[in-house]
Parts: C-alpha cells; sequence; structure tokens
C-alpha cells in the first residue's frame, strides 16, 4: 500500500503525521481475532490503525505492532478516550493506559470518543492539547460531535486535526464537513460500508457492475475520493481487507457519483444514546 494518499492536514514533522486515507477498523475485534487480523492487515500493507480503550483490544493491536517490527513512523495509530473519563486527570490517565497497552510511547491521533452532557468542554479540549504539548499524540480531535458542538470546539482555538464519525453512502455528513474543511480538520468514517448495505443496493450493485468492482468497494471509493476524508472498515479477513485497498484505485464518474448522491441519507446505524441530538 506504498501509494495509499494520506491527508496532508495531518502533516507534521516526521512520517506518521500523515493520515492514510485507507485504515482498519478493529471495532468489536479482541483476542486472537483482533492480532491476526491487524497482523495480515499490515503485512498486506496497512499502515493505519484505529482503536480505543472502549474497544477492550489495544493490548492485542500492541502485541501486533510488536510482531510487525515495522518502524515506528511507518505507522498511524489511533485511540481514544471514553466519555467516562472526560476531566483532565482522567483523560492524561486514560491516554497512559492506552499507551502502554499499545506499547507505544505516543499515538499518532488520540480522539474524545463520545461527548459527555457532564464534561466542561474547555477543560477537557485544554487537556487534549497538552497531551500534543507533552508528546504522548501527535495530534488530538474528536469523535461523535454533532455539528453545533463541533463548531464550539472549534470555536475554542483547540488543535483539533481530525473529527470521526459514521458516514457513509447512506448518512450524510454535509454540515460536518462544511465546518472541518474550511477548518483543514479531517474526517475519519467510521462503519463507511454501512455494515454491508451497499451489498443489497440497487444503485451501487449497478455501478460495481459497470467497473467489475464490489458494492462495498464503489461505497469505499465514494468515501475515498472526496477531499479530507479517510475511512476506517473494519474487517477481520485477509481477502476483505485486500478488497478494501483494492477499492482505493476505483474511480468513479459524474453519473456514478450521481447516483450515490440520489440515495437516502438518513440512515444512522451507531447510536448508543449517548448524543441527545445529532441535528443540533
Amino acid at each position: 500500500m506504498t501509494d495509499m494518499p494520506s491527508i496532508p492536514t495531518l502533516s507534521l514533522p516526521g512520517g506518521s503525521g500523515r493520515m492514510p486515507k485507507l485504515g482498519l477498523g478493529t471495532w468489536p475485534m479482541r483476542g486472537a481475532e483482533c492480532r491476526r487480523a491487524v497482523e495480515a492487515a499490515l503485512a498486506l500493507g496497512y499502515r493505519h490503525i484505529d482503536t480505543a480503550e472502549m474497544y477492550g483490544n489495544e493490548a492485542d493491536i500492541g502485541a501486533a505492532l510488536a510482531a510487525s517490527a515495522l518502524p515506528r513512523d511507518a505507522l498511524f495509530v489511533t485511540t481514544k478516550v471514553w466519555h467516562d473519563h472526560l476531566t483532565p486527570s482522567g483523560i492524561r490517565a486514560a491516554c497512559e493506559a492506552s499507551l502502554g497497552r499499545l506499547r507505544l510511547d505516543h499515538a499518532d491521533l488520540y480522539l474524545v470518543h463520545w461527548p459527555s452532557p457532564a464534561m466542561d468542554l474547555d477543560a477537557v479540549l485544554g487537556a487534549m492539547a497538552r497531551l500534543k504539548e507533552d508528546g504522548l499524540a501527535r495530534a488530538v480531535g474528536v469523535s461523535n460531535f454533532p455539528p453545533g458542538l463541533l463548531r464550539r470546539a472549534l470555536g475554542t482555538g483547540a488543535p483539533i486535526a481530525c473529527v470521526q464519525v459514521e458516514y457513509h453512502a447512506f448518512l450524510s455528513q454535509e454540515r460536518l464537513l462544511a465546518l472541518t474543511r474550511p477548518a483543514g480538520v479531517a474526517l475519519t468514517a467510521y462503519s463507511p460500508t454501512a455494515k454491508g448495505a451497499g451489498e443489497k443496493d440497487a444503485a451501487l450493485q449497478g455501478i460495481a457492475r459497470k467497473h467489475g468492482r464490489t458494492p462495498t468497494q464503489v461505497a469505499l471509493a465514494w468515501l475515498l475520493e472526496q477531499d479530507g476524508v479517510a475511512a476506517i472498515p473494519k474487517a477481520a479477513g485477509e481477502a476483505n481487507q485486500r478488497a478494501n485497498l483494492e477499492a482505493a484505485s476505483l474511480r468513479l464518474d459524474a453519473e456514478d457519483r450521481a447516483a450515490i448522491a440520489a440515495l437516502p441519507k438518513g440512515r444512522r446505524l451507531v447510536d448508543p444514546g449517548i448524543v441527545s441530538d445529532w441535528d443540533a
């Protein structure tokens, strides 16, 4: 995957500052399954690995990273702090614990996993900024912030490099992208294939037939061609990992994009009830 494009807004001194546009999502894999999946992905050429303390798989990923013997600056590792740790001391302790499990001295990107109604936003973002200043994270950001909350966060002046949200062909994130692009903030799409929903969609099936690809590859290609957008599909098996990599070489045309744009865009698949109003 040496030619995988990266997002330049995360460019920092050293190679690991650039976030590859395609990464490996690891939720809900754990144990031997997770370690095998990460090892297989790294062998195929993946360099962007996404995890979180809540996933319970950081130690498995750490073991896979160590076994790969890849140089640290060849990797881009994202992890996240859970919403019950959103105090300055809690964030620091959670980050240090995550790094210990990952066997790393820094994360390439450290995110607030979910906002908490009880959090002090300024204090949270200040604590995240200090992680960056102290070298525990090369870049920091947020996840699952609706547009109104992201606007507030950006308004604090915090060094937010990325927002990670559910984004796929059946769920619009245009309001968030209208905020992130002018600010030079990356957007990482989780559940980018809508949990395989594209395989049953007639429009994506038609585009796939035209290009000799699969509907899932079409859905990924649509995201990967977008400015400032990365995607982290979960794939446990090597065949699916390889197919996802191959999506990066698919070039859609205007007719394809129009067909995807016409799909309903209100299908949210991940909503544990932590965010009270996604439209805020």
